[in-house]
């Protein structure tokens, strides 16, 4: 989930508890996916630190222990049949959208991710017809940047620096990352990304609203890894 979190507020998202907890238990069972793909496929949580700390954030909203076991069990069954793939295309406002994809049946997931851009009036694209937009660079989330800071975040030579996020080449993220925390800063996460290098300007709430709900929908999917998004919005906060 890239590039579109700070604009996550303008819509309202409260539910029922009983949704709240669904969707909490959702993005636990992606992060601990995730967190077993950062760790080379390995389901081992003494050996595998990512995904010791997905756990332990899944027991923080109270996702039972079967589930998680459950969860793990299902990877370990398909994961030698696994194979990756990108998938790309542009969504509602014509923003690029870039896709990581794990999947034991290529079809079948290919047929899912259409029908989701098809909901939305959009569609998959062909190879490069996206991927051309965006590089491949490593995002370390850093929270609000003073002054003082940016000036030294500048000497340490990132590439960029964001509202929240500090971006430089993928093979120097773990050295920038460690400098940045000796320097007193709090890093709040790191990870190798894909980023838009041409956003597109959004100046409609209903067209944004649109994208997000997109973007989410395609997230819980239990065959997508990563989805990466190349917008801004341009209009009034609510």
């Amino acid at each position: 989930m890239s590039g579109h979190s700070k604009w996550a507020n303008i819509k309202n998202r409260k539910g029922a508890q009983d949704k709240r907890r669904s969707e909490a238990f959702t993005k636990a069972a992606k992060d601990i996916l995730t967190a077993i793909r950062l760790g080379g496929g390995n389901t081992n949580s003494q050996a595998n630190l990512h995904l010791k700390t997905a756990i332990d954030k899944a027991r923080s909203v109270n996702m039972p222990k079967e589930n998680i076991e459950r969860l793990i069990a299902r990877f370990e069954e398909r994961k030698a049949n696994l194979s990756a793939m990108m998938l790309e295309g542009y969504g509602p406002g014509g923003v690029p959208i870039l896709m990581s994809v794990e999947t034991d049946n290529r079809n079948r997931t290919l047929g899912e991710i259409k029908l989701i851009f098809r909901n939305y009036g959009v569609s998959l694209g062909e190879a490069n017809s996206v991927a051309f937009l965006f590089e491949r660079v490593g995002q370390i989330e850093v929270g609000g940047i003073t002054g003082d800071e940016e000036l030294k975040l500048i000497d340490m030579g990132v590439i960029d620096l964001g509202e929240e996020y500090v971006y430089t080449k993928p093979e120097e993220m773990v050295e920038l990352q460690e400098r940045i925390i000796e320097t007193g800063m709090k890093v709040e996460g790191a990870e190798i990304v894909m980023r838009c290098k041409q956003p597109v300007v959004l100046e409609s709430e209903e067209t944004l609203a649109k994208v997000l709900d997109l973007i989410e929908e395609l997230e819980e999917h239990d065959d997508v890894v990563n989805v990466f998004s190349g917008f801004d919005y341009h209009g009034q906060e609510n």
